[in-house]
């Protein structure tokens, strides 16, 4: 999966030439590094739609910004789910591996110079390590903010919404099926489409707020959410609005300098 700018502009990292990165670092830029998964999506997506979103939200926002240096650091790829393992196609990282190669990605951004890290998340697995990741680090002083790409727009997901309002992101339904169909239409088979029902150890009220961690018993085929909602002009509308909050985050923080953990506390030298 390696996508580049319609227009011709050089963001991603490995792409870079040695003087194009200094510029970059020395110009305060900012580096977005995609963090997702691959795993099941249901029948009709394909494998990799949590790691393909923050990818591409990463190369237009670096594609159109203009003011401000944005670099397009190379995809974690595999990401935290064990939970997905029941169906075909998962490949999981262990919980310590995933926060250590995050960290450790980080640290190697930051010894390069650059102070303004974004670790954009697009797998609901990974939404609570990435964090961990980034408290983690932040006791080094080394800054990588942790942000999951539809916590930028909550309120529209759900006003937008025909049949997953209220539920999130989903899993392979409304929401990442739109995505895809308007980022990837020519990877999502819609004639095999399926929406499940919810199969939960506990009554409705109750799995409202305890549910265990594991997809294949939760869903027949995987699915959270309706597919069958979905359209490419609600995916690309969402999307737009995601690369102007992306676009809001990078000028901000071009202009902001990242905290100082060891300013404060025990820490103080």
């Amino acid at each position: 999966m390696l996508v580049r700018p319609a227009n011709g502009q050089k963001v991603l990292w490995q792409e870079m030439l040695r003087h194009e990165l200094l510029a970059a670092a020395e110009n305060r830029g900012v580096v977005i590094v995609p963090v997702g998964s691959v795993e099941q999506h249901g029948p009709h997506c394909p494998q990799d739609v949590d790691i393909s979103v923050p990818y591409h939200l990463a190369i237009e926002t670096a594609a159109t910004i203009g003011d401000v240096p944005v670099v397009v650091a190379p995809p974690v790829t595999y990401g935290f789910t064990h939970y997905n393992m029941g169906e075909i196609g998962t490949i999981t990282l262990r919980l310590e591996t995933f926060i250590d190669l995050l960290c450790d990605v980080s640290r190697g951004i930051w010894a390069n110079g650059f102070r303004r890290i974004i670790l954009l998340n697009g797998h609901g697995g990974n939404e609570q390590p990435t964090w961990a990741a980034s408290v983690k680090l932040a006791e080094e002083d080394v800054w990588a903010l942790a942000l999951t790409y539809w916590n930028m727009a909550p309120e529209e997901m759900a006003a937008w919404s025909t049949s997953d309002a209220g539920e999130g992101i989903g899993h392979g339904g409304e929401w990442e099926t739109s995505l895809q169909l308007a980022l990837r239409p020519a990877l999502v088979d819609m004639d095999r489409a399926v929406k499940d029902e919810w199969r939960t150890k506990f009554s409705p009220a109750v799995a409202r707020y305890a549910r265990f961690p594991e997809r294949r018993r939760e869903m027949e085929h995987g699915v959270m959410g309706d597919p069958f909602a979905a359209s490419a002009d609600k995916g690309r509308r969402l999307f737009d609005l995601l690369v102007e909050r992306l676009t809001a985050l990078c000028r901000e923080y071009h202009a902001e300098e990242p905290p100082r953990y060891r300013e404060f506390g025990t820490y103080c030298p």
